[in-house]
């Protein structure tokens, strides 16, 4: 699977961590910035991961900031993208299985990465259901129409 990752200076040694970890599991990865520790602003990195998902360059996309919030909602602001903050492995499971979300988002400052890893796992694996979670998803996608 083709994977964007991004982050801000606060999730960049996360993004490195599980950057490398995808590829030890055979997925190509598309590291769209941050490049280093330095401050930086989260939109432009977290737009840029979700862009290519959005246009189908990558299948999924992960994007961290320090707590996974404002990442997320950049992230968000790119049309066709669901990223769904997990802190936990249960949500990462039901937003894939419900909500079809297409990019995860996590927060640096908040998840160790043994259990980021675990999360990104069950994202990665978990199939989505379809049926009336579909219709769901449909009346998202039209919510500004």
């Amino acid at each position: 699977m083709k994977i964007s990752i991004a982050s801000d200076h606060g999730g960049f040694a996360l993004k490195q961590e599980i950057a490398e970890y995808l590829r030890q599991q055979g997925h190509e990865v598309l590291d769209c910035g941050c490049h280093s520790t330095e401050s930086c602003d989260y939109p432009d990195f977290g737009a840029a991961a979700a862009k290519a998902v959005a246009s189908g360059e990558c299948e999924r996309g992960v994007v961290i900031c320090s707590t996974g919030i404002g990442i997320s909602i950049a992230a968000n602001k790119v049309p066709g993208i669901r990223c769904a903050l997990c802190g936990d492995i249960y949500s990462a499971e039901m937003t894939r299985r419900h909500n079809n979300a297409n990019v995860l988002a996590m927060g640096a400052h908040l998840t160790a990465p043994v259990l980021a890893k675990k999360i990104l796992d069950v994202f990665l694996s978990t199939e989505f259901e379809g049926g009336r979670h579909q219709r769901r998803i449909d009346k998202i996608d039209h919510i500004n129409d």
